[in-house]
C-alpha cells in the first residue's frame, strides 16, 4: 500500500518505509526526526516546474501532465519501479512538505506507483 503525508505530520507505526520526494529539505526538520528510508530527491519536480506550478490548484492538471513527462526518465522510472516493488511487498508512505494535500508531488508518484502495479 501507498500512503502520502505531509512530512510535518506526526508519523502513525503503520506507515512502513518513509520516502521523502521532495527536491528541497523541509524547514525544521532534523534528518533523524523523520525515520527516513531514503531522500527521493532525485524524483522531485524539476525547480523550474516546481515555481511555474506554485501550489496553484488551476495548474494542477497541466503539471500532473508535465510532471510525469519529467518522470519517464530512464533514472526515475528504475526509482519508481523500486518503489512500487516496496508497495508490494509492504507499506510505503511518501512523504511532502507543502501544505496542500491533493495538489503536490506526492499525489502523482502515488499515482504512477499504483498504476505500475495494476499493468
Amino acid at each position: 500500500m501507498v500512503k502520502i503525508r505531509r512530512v510535518y505530520d506526526p508519523p502513525f507505526e503503520s506507515e512502513g518505509k518513509r520516502y521523502l520526494v521532495d527536491g528541497l529539505w523541509p524547514r525544521g526538520i532534523k534528518k533523524e526526526s523523520l525515520g527516513l528510508e531514503a531522500w527521493l530527491k532525485n524524483i522531485a519536480p524539476t525547480p523550474t516546474l516546481r515555481k511555474w506550478f506554485s501550489h496553484d490548484p488551476e495548474k494542477w492538471e497541466e503539471y500532473k501532465r508535465r510532471f510525469r513527462l519529467e518522470l519517464r526518465d530512464p533514472e526515475k522510472e528504475r526509482v519508481l519501479e523500486e518503489l512500487a516493488q516496496q508497495a508490494r511487498t509492504g507499506d510505503i508512505t511518501l512523504l511532502f512538505a507543502t501544505r496542500d494535500r491533493e495538489h503536490n508531488n506526492g499525489v502523482v508518484i502515488k499515482e504512477i506507483i499504483e498504476e505500475k502495479d495494476q499493468s
